[in-house]
């Protein structure tokens, strides 16, 4: 199930929120849907893996280590690690969103939220309409 952002709700603090890279690299590059992001941030969470895509992108873009470490560590992201029941739950979705093209960091943010109940932000178009047991809100 997937919202769209004219769709949020006053109670948005109080709601448990993942963040897919896309929408954290949305935050850094200061586009449309960021001003969601910095709301949701304090009370967000982000994979490991989702972590590891926004640091390799950063990377690409030629900023060093040090200036990847200082433009994330600010943030102060609640990273939760890849566990072995994620990597199952991840491997499971992988049938259900082939059709929508979703890559593994994609699958790996999606079973997370599911694992926590949790409402995904993203800005990937793709995943609207995805059934992978977890809440999509597209950011932009």
């Amino acid at each position: 199930m997937s919202r769209a952002p004219d769709q949020q709700t006053a109670g948005v603090g109080r709601e448990r929120l993942v963040l897919d890279a896309s929408a954290l690299l949305c935050l850094l590059n200061g586009e449309a849907g960021s001003a969601r992001v910095v709301v949701a941030l304090p009370s967000a969470v982000i994979g490991a893996v989702n972590l590891a895509e926004v640091v390799g992108k950063l990377r690409e873009r030629g900023l060093s280590r040090e200036e990847v470490e200082e433009a994330l560590g600010g943030l102060h992201l609640d990273v939760r690690p890849f566990s072995p029941a994620l990597a199952y739950a991840t491997g499971h979705l992988r049938p259900a969103t082939r059709a929508q093209g979703l890559s593994l960091g994609d699958r790996a943010c999606l079973a997370l939220a599911a694992e926590l109940g949790a409402v995904v932000l993203t800005t990937d178009q793709a995943w609207a309409g995805v059934e992978a047991g977890a809440e999509v809100e597209l950011i932009r």
